[in-house]
């Protein structure tokens, strides 16, 4: 049914902004905190928009609230009334790159941003002066699963505008968010020059030799130990380093061998003294995306974004990279 003039003009907007930020942080006191709000305003919220809505929304519990199905269920439907009123609010100075001047959060994990930042901010120099970006170094929170379940930190971000952008090793997002391929990453095993390893990389050498792994939780066990395992084998990792730009520091004065990927290895490789050969099991390549939500690509600002990340790997896509 149609809401008719007169009732629309009784729903006060600042209650959806109430309703997402509650949502986002399951706990009124923090809800309140973000929007500089007494912990009585925000319940006193709540009490009007379950009048509204007819439903409790969010249920307490010692540690919080949690919401019922009829909140989770607006979540996507309230969030895209905010940005398209923001885009509304905004259409009064359109985005231009080369007048704009605004701030993009990209998050990532360091080796996709390492590629990124050096495609990306000589054009955004060039075409949007004034246009400033910053990089946020992310890590997925488990290696298997759905999207939501490795990167629920980013996703949750993303949805809360906490972040405009990610750049992620994923083949699949939930339907509320919009993926576009900037390229197809794999591997190599990396390490200093004149490694013997180098000269004979079979699977019994990989194995019986010492590895470094990125793992953000210091987990000493990734995806090539998984690969191992299921044919009967095994390696020791030596040490574990909590980034892929840590792990090529250390590469040069050690005899460790880690696995990374391609793109990074032939970025650094020349300046830090590194070579690097195939992985002996082969692997599928991880597809690397720009991930943002449905309702964010309404901002002219996001969109003009994706699009230039999208432009700018164009020619990864087409020629890949080979060590």
């Amino acid at each position: 049914m149609m809401l008719k003039p007169v009732q629309l003009s009784r729903i006060d907007l600042n209650l959806l902004v109430l309703f997402q930020a509650v949502l986002a942080e399951r706990h009124v006191g923090r809800a309140a905190a973000q929007l500089n709000l007494t912990p009585s305003a925000v319940s006193h919220g709540l009490k009007r928009l379950r009048k509204l809505l007819n439903d409790p929304l969010f249920l307490r519990t010692p540690k919080g609230v949690v919401p019922t199905a009829r909140a989770l269920e607006l979540r996507v439907p309230v969030e895209d009334i905010l940005v398209r009123i923001g885009s509304v609010m905004t259409l009064a100075v359109p985005f231009d790159p080369a007048t704009a001047a605004r701030r993009f959060i990209i998050a990532a994990p360091d080796a996709v941003l390492s590629l990124a930042a050096e495609l990306m901010l000589e054009q955004i120099g060039a075409t949007a002066p004034n246009v400033d970006i910053s990089l946020i170094h992310v890590m997925p929170e488990q290696l298997d699963g759905s999207a939501e379940t490795r990167w629920p930190n980013v996703l949750s971000r993303l949805e809360n505008r906490g972040i405009d952008l990610a750049m992620l090793p994923m083949a699949l997002v939930p339907p509320r968010f919009v993926a576009r391929r900037l390229y197809d990453e794999d591997f190599v095993v990396a390490m200093r020059q004149e490694h013997t390893f180098a000269r004979a990389p079979t699977t019994a050498a990989f194995c019986a030799a010492q590895h470094l792994l990125v793992s953000f939780t210091g987990d000493p066990s990734g995806f090539i130990d998984d690969m191992l395992a299921k044919r009967g084998m095994s390696r020791r990792v030596a040490l574990t380093v909590p980034s892929f730009m840590m792990a090529l520091m250390h590469l040069p004065n050690s005899d460790l061998l880690s696995v990374l990927p391609r793109g990074l290895v032939l970025q650094h490789a020349v300046m830090l003294g590194l070579t690097a050969v195939e992985l002996p099991i082969k692997r599928k390549p991880a597809p690397i995306h720009a991930v943002v939500t449905k309702a964010a690509l309404m901002d002219a600002g996001v969109a003009w974004l994706l699009g230039l990340l999208t432009e700018l790997h164009a020619p990864h896509r087409r020629q890949g990279r080979r060590v």
